[in-house]
């Protein structure tokens, strides 16, 4: 393989927690969701026009239960957590070797990109507001689902593209193997990461030595 010139990351499962967003973030947008669309109601207004039904946060409560991919819950999760995250009442968790990883990447001139589900703007709280403190410094960008899904080869073209950097040249990490296979099948190299120590390719970021 190509020495990677840049990395992409996932982050549920690869740089943080799966349970931090499921036991964490979820409940706190479930429970401050109706709140916050109440308090900004003209701000909001244009995001909940691509939600369907009359009961606009029922169907959202619902799409949170589900854990479904939607742009505009995203949207909206991102602008609750954003509050929690600046009052101090959440921070966004990050394995030990996370910050670890970053720097050493980021000192060995290694581009570092973030590709999740979660909006940019979720993204950038997490790291943000981690209990490491402000790593965007050493982030180059931020990717989400509005470049399309993380399972679709034509996704990681689209991203190799923007970053400006050949498919091979980039190195993607992801707990899901279909979403390694789709990043593969773009060209990009690509490492399967179980922190739980089952089958794959790697079980810490402290593995990868660039």
């Amino acid at each position: 393989m190509t020495q990677p010139k840049a990395v992409l990351l996932d982050i549920e499962g690869t740089t943080s927690s799966i349970a931090f967003v499921a036991d964490v973030l979820f409940p706190y947008a479930a429970n401050h969701l109706a709140d916050y669309i109440a308090d900004h109601s003209e701000a909001v207004a244009p995001i909940l026009a691509d939600v369907p039904g009359e009961d606009k946060v029922a169907t959202l409560l619902d799409w949170i239960a589900e854990d479904r991919k939607a742009t505009p819950l995203k949207t909206l999760q991102g602008l609750v957590w954003a509050r929690g995250y600046a009052d101090g009442t959440l921070q966004g968790h990050v394995y030990p070797d996370t910050p670890e990883a970053l720097h050493r990447w980021y000192t060995a001139g290694v581009a570092i990109y973030i590709y999740s589900s979660g909006s940019v703007a979720a993204q950038k709280l997490i790291f943000g507001h981690s209990v490491a403190g402000d790593l965007t410094p050493m982030l180059s960008g931020y990717f989400d689902t509005t470049t399309g899904p993380k399972r679709e080869a034509d996704s990681y073209a689209k991203i190799s593209a923007a970053t400006g950097f050949d498919a091979k040249e980039i190195l993607f990490v992801s707990d899901v193997r279909a979403e390694v296979d789709a990043a593969r099948a773009a060209g990009l190299g690509a490492l399967l990461i179980d922190r739980k120590g089952g089958p794959a390719d790697i079980h810490s970021l402290a593995e990868i030595r660039l």
